[in-house]
């Protein structure tokens, strides 16, 4: 029976069976503590190290590319003057005015046009409901605050775990759901493949001679939303903001310049680097936003390497990284890790796709797709 040469493009090869016990519910006990699975994308080639390995993984003259995007609080938990509860997820800020925002509100029948709600005391932070957005859910809300509000955020709202995470929030997530170098408020998800630097691990990779790129992409509510059709090429992601500075754009070429590998930290990375990269590989500084799908018939242009975490079935987030390195080999390592009893999702173990020899392109894996950012 011949296979059909478009079965990649299907969602139901995107699956794999996970039980609900490697779902990683909290953090390690201590940054930096968990395991790293190392695939070798030329060859399918599973190890099994530390993360602090990636330390004699990287060599002197790469270049590690982290999402210096920091997650707000922006889940806000409250009451109805008729009593009924209310979620509001603030998403982002309209480019046009700063005090309206888009959100996800549940349930989606509370937020009719008009209805206000506070939340907290002191410090408080209101919100007027003004219309629906295409987004199932998403509407559209003016935000008021007593004090600056990042401050009140902070104060009352909540740190925004997803879903697959079932407990609420608690301190440890204010600290563990942010990476060490976030600096840059704006997402509503963490670019979770670099919580598990520390700042230790960083100074030793310093010392090798790596360097450190820092980019920008607020991840958005694009996190949220799963793979609906049945071909993935019909899917449509969300468009994001992102932002490449001089500095990171001048240390990235310098690396590829002289023979090192562009190591994207987390899939947020890669998709900045992809959507601003030139044909020969080369980043220039430039900021907008891009909605820029990754799947398999991609032709990559920026990355040769990929720290990630584990993702979910039938996500975009596995299509990208099977586009790197192959879906077969992809879900043959995830495989392997669920037998190895390996902590999945955002708060679970990393895994590392790279080849010993630089490539450009990931013509090895088979990768191609589409692009469509739009950049200022």
């Amino acid at each position: 029976m011949s296979v059909p040469e478009d079965l990649d493009l299907h969602l139901d090869q995107y699956d794999y069976a996970l039980p609900p016990s490697q779902i990683a519910q909290r953090p390690t006990a201590h940054r930096g503590d968990s395991r790293l699975l190392v695939l070798d994308r030329c060859t399918g080639a599973v190890s099994h190290r530390r993360f602090g390995d990636i330390v004699d993984l990287l060599a002197p003259g790469d270049c590690l590319v982290v999402n210096e995007s920091r997650v707000l609080a922006a889940r806000l938990l409250g009451a109805l003057d008729t009593g009924g509860r209310v979620e509001v997820l603030l998403l982002r800020p309209s480019a046009e005015d700063s005090a309206v925002w888009e959100c996800l509100a549940r349930p989606a029948s509370k937020g009719r046009p008009g209805r206000r709600v506070r939340f907290g005391a002191a410090p408080w932070i209101e919100v007027e409901f003004l219309g629906d957005l295409e987004e199932p859910g998403a509407k559209r809300v003016r935000v008021e605050a007593s004090i600056p509000l990042e401050e009140a955020l902070q104060a009352v709202g909540h740190v925004p775990l997803p879903p697959y995470i079932q407990r609420p929030d608690d301190e440890e997530d204010k600290d563990r759901y942010q990476t060490v170098y976030a600096s840059v408020p704006g997402s509503v998800a963490a670019p979770t493949a670099g919580l598990h630097f520390t700042e230790e691990i960083l100074e030793r990779l310093t010392t090798r001679g790596v360097t450190l790129a820092k980019v920008l992409l607020e991840v958005g509510i694009g996190t949220f939303r799963p793979i609906s059709t049945e071909r993935i090429d019909e899917h449509r992601m969300h468009s994001e903001r992102y932002r490449v500075d001089g500095a990171a754009a001048a240390a990235i070429n310098a690396a590829r310049g002289a023979g090192g590998r562009v190591v994207a930290v987390g899939t947020t990375s890669v998709r900045v680097l992809e959507s601003v990269a030139s044909a020969d590989g080369s980043i220039a500084a430039a900021e907008g936003e891009t909605d820029l799908f990754i799947r398999p018939g991609y032709q990559f242009r920026a990355i040769d390497a990929l720290l990630t975490n584990f993702h979910l079935p039938r996500s975009s987030l596995l299509v990208m990284v099977s586009a790197l390195a192959g879906r077969r080999r992809v879900l043959a390592a995830y495989r392997e890790a669920v037998a190895e009893g390996y902590r999945f999702f955002s708060y679970g173990d990393a895994m590392l796709i790279h080849s010993d020899r630089r490539s450009t392109g990931a013509s090895e894996a088979r990768a191609s797709g589409e692009r469509s950012p739009s950049a200022g």
